[in-house]
């Protein structure tokens, strides 16, 4: 099965998004932000990324790109799951190579049709 790397810096909604995933049969990595998630990106291969925009110290934009540039990581399905529903945002998540954009609060028979459609 797939294994999921799944970023928030809210506890409460990595439990939920691992949970969910868990659930369907997916192994799931929790990194708490952008930094953690590059970090732990690099030393394992995953399937698929699930991020959200707003964390500190790095966010997930930035961490998209920055995924995006390196060679393991060109094809990866990313999705964004976020608060953030603007278009100038979905902009900004589509031009650093974000895959889909599913908004919070979420429903977890999307989150994992999504993922399904993603991994093929």
């Amino acid at each position: 099965m797939a294994t999921i790397l799944a970023v928030d810096d809210s506890a409460s909604m990595r439990q939920m998004v691992t949970f969910t995933l868990k659930g369907a049969g997916y192994n799931v990595v929790e990194a708490v932000d952008g930094v953690d998630a590059l970090t732990k990106a690099k030393s394992q291969a995953f399937d698929c990324i699930v991020t959200d925009v707003n964390m500190p110290n790095k966010d997930g934009i930035t961490l998209i790109k920055e995924l995006r540039a390196l060679p393991n990581y060109k094809f990866t399905p990313m999705l964004m799951l976020t608060t953030e529903s603007g278009m100038d945002k979905k902009q900004q998540g589509k031009e650093a190579g974000a895959t889909g954009w599913i908004v919070k609060p979420f429903n977890p028979d999307q989150l994992l049709k999504t993922i399904n459609k993603v991994l093929g």
